[in-house]
């Protein structure tokens, strides 16, 4: 009978451990992962300003909401500077995302019954009498993200 050397068995396992290199360089997990919280919080921020948009449209184009303050300055969405969870959940969201970036894990959603912070901004103005508000949902955290409606 004869086997594999000790030589044939320590190149296999060289070659084995050279392609896994280059596989895992390849793939770069790390880079994924960014880019996997980049798309959750741009699909964030989209489905805030989205809300708030057909909110503004079914009020007849105007903007109020109860728990958020009569200023065009950007506010943080928490449950302390403006409360958007009165005025969009369950309506217009079923929840509201908070930012992944921010340390909350990614697809955690604030509960709208205890104190919450989103760790995004909002911001509308009225430029034009009689036109609709135009409302900016900002994620401030890592990489700034905008989307305006």
């Amino acid at each position: 009978m004869r086997g594999f050397t000790l030589l044939e068995l320590l190149i296999v396992i060289g070659i084995i451990i050279v392609l896994l290199g280059v596989t895992i360089a390849a793939l770069n997990p790390a880079r994924q992962m960014r880019q996997a919280v980049t798309a959750t919080r741009w699909a964030n921020v989209s489905a805030i300003a989205n809300a708030v948009a057909q909110k503004i449209i079914n009020d007849g184009g105007s903007w109020f909401c109860a728990g958020c303050p009569a200023t065009t300055t950007s506010v943080r969405i928490s449950s302390t500077a403006c409360n958007l969870c009165s005025c969009l959940v369950p309506d217009y969201l079923g929840s509201l995302p908070s930012d992944p970036a921010a340390g909350s894990p990614a697809g955690q959603v604030t509960n709208c019954g205890s104190s919450y912070d989103t760790f995004y901004d909002i911001s509308w103005s009225t430029t034009t009498p009689g036109a609709y508000p135009r409302v900016t949902v900002t994620a401030a955290q890592d990489t700034s993200i905008s989307v305006t409606r």
